[in-house]
């Protein structure tokens, strides 16, 4: 019987419930609150949003040179069931990048869907590589399967990388030539770290093909917080994208999956993207990145991997050089490495086989939320202050990584033979 990706071991810890996407960690925005407080809760919100927000939703995208009517647009509470509704909509299986989000594979395996993953290029995560793409649309099609929907990310939770042009080109290419429609999760995409030592272009892959393709923004992440929950969904503006948004409305009925009053009026004041907005996110995104490149210098101090953060609020660390000293410690695989460290450390870090990636590979991914401070004045304090990285509060969650990870790197360094 032909056979999907298959599931975590059974019964091995908590690995059925993902994790949170990582949010900004800071004090919502005073404008930001203001504005969901002032909507009125007796009014209610049409499935895929009330034309206020898809309007904002408009600009948005318009403003990223992406042209698109109202009458292509769709929004939900949430990024989860905008893709629940997509994957409904178009059928047949379904292909992720490994590793990928941690809400994307449930909600094809929520309706019965096969999940296929695909390898990554070593230069970044969020895309499949081309070749091993179209091998494995072949290898499906072999098997009696149907592949219809990729999945993939412009700036990667949880690599948090972005592909460079070429690469997403390429892996874009591939997939319309069988015919599959793309989703391009661009939850991330207006947090890209703007390193000078390096040159990260984000080019979405509507842009490239907007006939094939539908974006989805889950708002909470750039935008939004976790409480005033928003999503929006940009569909191609042909007959068949009229068609998909029609079945995705229809879906989304079905579901009672309709926005919140104060979350519809907080994500359309965000949308239109006004000066408080827009200061507060290159603000939090310039912490978070310096944080995001203090973590990482951690990382790989201690005998970790980890690709250079480039977009989001995460990084993506392999411990596989340590496992000699995390064996001695009963850490065999990611979810033992998820326990041990989130443990030690007093801070979720969710192993990659929540992101679909192997289960037996030491992997896990390290948010930059936690290393602000654990209380509003002290994140206050580190995305005002001009160098975070040197606040106390700051240089101690630091340490705390230090020292978990210099403990098992000298235990690495007592399994090695004398030279």
């Amino acid at each position: 019987m032909r056979r999907s990706e298959s599931e975590s071991r059974e019964g091995h810890g908590p690995v059925r419930y993902g994790p949170p996407l990582p949010d900004a960690g800071l004090p919502v925005l005073p404008e930001l609150a203001a504005a969901a407080g002032a909507a009125d809760p007796a009014v209610p919100e049409p499935p895929g949003g009330a034309p206020a927000l898809l309007d904002a939703a408009c600009g948005y995208w318009r403003r990223r040179g992406l042209p698109t009517a109202p009458d292509h647009t769709a929004a939900a509470p949430g990024g989860a069931p905008l893709l629940l509704a997509l994957t409904a909509a178009l059928g047949g299986d379904v292909l992720l990048p490994r590793p990928c989000p941690a809400w994307w594979a449930p909600q094809a395996r929520l309706l019965g869907r096969s999940v296929f993953p695909v390898a990554t290029p070593a230069e970044c995560g969020g895309v499949p590589d081309p070749f091993a793409l179209l091998e494995t649309v072949r290898r499906v099609r072999a098997e009696g399967g149907d592949p219809r929907l990729l999945v993939l990310s412009v700036a990667d939770d949880p690599t948090a990388t972005v592909p460079p042009p070429e690469v997403l080109h390429e892996a874009v290419e591939a997939a319309a030539g069988e015919g599959l429609h793309i989703v391009s999760d661009e939850t991330w995409r207006d947090t890209l770290h703007r390193d000078p030592a390096r040159s990260t272009v984000l080019i979405g892959p509507a842009e490239m093909l907007p006939d094939h393709v539908s974006v989805v923004s889950d708002l909470v992440g750039a935008y939004l917080p976790p409480g005033l929950p928003a999503a929006v969904a940009r569909l191609p503006a042909t007959e068949r994208g009229a068609e998909l948004r029609a079945r995705v409305l229809d879906i989304l009925t079905a579901l009672g999956s309709v926005l919140a009053a104060p979350a519809a009026a907080a994500a359309g004041y965000a949308l239109g993207e006004p000066p408080p907005i827009t200061a507060r996110l290159s603000a939090a995104t310039a912490l978070h990145a310096r944080v995001a490149a203090a973590v990482h210098r951690v990382v790989l101090a201690s005998g970790g991997l980890a690709r250079p953060p480039e977009a989001g609020r995460h990084l993506y660390a392999d411990l596989e050089r340590l496992r000699p000293a995390l064996s001695v410690r009963g850490v065999g695989d990611a979810q033992d490495l998820e326990d041990g460290l989130a443990g030690r450390l007093g801070i979720p870090a969710p192993g990659g086989h929540r992101f679909g990636d192997d289960l037996a590979a030491l992997r896990v991914r390290l948010s930059t939320s936690p290393f602000l401070g654990s209380t509003p004045q002290e994140r206050m304090t580190s995305l005002n202050s001009p160098e975070p990285v040197e606040l106390p509060h700051v240089q101690r969650a630091l340490s705390m990584l230090e020292s978990a990870l210099d403990d098992l790197r000298a235990d690495v360094k007592g399994w090695e033979s004398p030279r």
